[in-house]
């Protein structure tokens, strides 16, 4: 039977915010906390005109032991939300980092002699809970706490191309989410709690986090947009495909989704070069929160990162030093200066574009997702839907005939991958 198409959400004013790296020794600073310096890149941020930031507490560093969450690490987390809310920024917590710009934060205890599948083993996973738990309770009072980020792209450590996973079958990956999201939401009760996986979750056949989880558990859908994945280095600086890859994950977000008006938030995305040239870092930023903002259900944009990486730091991949709105001593680069200006543009609007009425089907089985990867039938013909001037959605097949869902999202038309020319 055709579903009924539920009521659509108010129209609300979309958020712009960064994913916030020290600059004074990265994500490190944990070990030499200074608020002083929080403060001064805080007020870097807020000067941009964004609402909120996204923070990463390093896992080892707060939870050293099993059963041992160092009460200074989270006294400082709450002194950072503190320092944010004195400055009119909202704060999201990732918890279980976990992994960052190519370096993993695994604690001991799940290592080497104590070498334990992060995902299934009990006690590892009851550890992970309390120290999620404990967070969350940790802000709860907090009116700028917007809840938990279970974590930054964990999906990356259950499969691979990571060198040592910790595999694991979708059904365990679904347990695993359902406890974790369960102790933040114990912690903060009525708190915008998610988790977020990077795009292998909706590309790769033989990925364990599968886009079911990614768009139907916690509150809302994150997607992480990175070109670097083959979409620049097949389509370009200025492919479509490139310009709007950011849309095109919304869209393929809501293509899984069970409520066809879930928010989405682009909670990481930036301009790595060289495939995004310094010169037009600025276009690429404008052009992609563009095309973001083209997509209905929109929470808002999150960019990565604030700050660059100090050049003092060594063995990052060299495009991960360079990804931030602003230097490491504190000016606005010109993408800086985009979101600046994209953010003032929207503030006090409300965010309502018109439904995308044509819908590129994509198939149900997430053994063959890759189909929607780079170089994809449906990943390219989405590209060029957008290249002749369509707003594409994209549809699973398995919805193609129900007609109240589709009304729901608006689509009036349906075109199977290989019927775009």
């Amino acid at each position: 039977m055709p579903s009924a198409p539920p009521s659509a959400p108010p129209a609300r004013t979309p958020r712009f915010g960064a994913n916030y790296t020290p600059s004074q020794g990265w994500f490190h600073h944990w070990l030499d906390f200074d608020i002083d310096a929080v403060r001064a890149d805080l007020d870097a941020v807020a000067a941009l005109g964004l609402d909120h930031v996204r923070v990463f507490p390093i896992w080892p560093y707060f939870q050293p032991n099993r059963t041992l969450i160092r009460p200074r690490a989270v006294e400082q987390l709450v002194r950072l939300a503190d320092a944010a809310a004195e400055r009119g920024l909202d704060v999201n917590v990732d918890g279980l980092q976990g992994h960052l710009s190519s370096f993993d934060f695994l604690p001991a205890w799940t290592q080497t002699w104590h070498r334990r599948n992060i995902f299934t083993d009990p006690d590892v996973v009851a550890g992970q809970a309390a120290y999620l738990r404990t967070l969350a309770a940790a802000l709860a009072d907090r009116p700028n706490f917007i809840g938990m980020t279970i974590g930054n792209e964990v999906n990356q450590f259950s499969a691979g191309p990571h060198p040592d996973p910790d595999r694991i079958t979708p059904e365990q990956a679904d347990a695993w989410l359902r406890t974790v999201l369960a102790a933040c939401e114990e912690g903060a009760p009525g708190k915008l709690h998610l988790h977020a996986e990077y795009d292998a979750a909706w590309y790769q056949d033989d990925q364990p986090f599968t886009p079911a989880q990614a768009a139907r558990l916690g509150a809302v859908t994150a997607v992480h947009s990175w070109v670097f994945n083959g979409t620049a280095q097949r389509h370009g600086r200025t492919g479509a495909a490139t310009r709007t890859h950011a849309a095109y994950l919304i869209e393929l977000s809501k293509a899984w989704a069970d409520d066809p008006r879930r928010p989405v938030w682009l909670q990481e995305v930036g301009a790595p070069a060289p495939l995004i040239p310094a010169e037009h870092a600025a276009a690429f930023t404008e052009e992609t929160i563009a095309a973001a903002l083209d997509c209905q259900d929109l929470w808002g944009v999150t960019w990565w990162c604030s700050h660059d990486v100090s050049r003092d730091l060594a063995d990052f991949p060299e495009l991960e030093y360079s990804l931030g709105l602003l230097t490491n001593d504190g000016r606005v680069k010109p993408a800086g200066s985009a979101i600046a200006r994209v953010a003032k543009e929207w503030r006090g609007r409300t965010h309502d574009p018109a439904p995308r009425t044509t819908a590129v089907v994509a198939d149900d089985a997430v053994e063959r997702r890759s189909a929607c990867a780079p170089g994809g039938a449906v990943f390219e013909a989405f590209a060029r839907l957008v290249a002749d001037g369509v707003r594409p959605a994209v549809v699973l097949a398995g919805r193609v005939a129900d007609t109240g869902y589709l009304a729901a999202r608006g689509i009036t038309s349906v075109v199977r991958p290989e019927e775009v020319r």
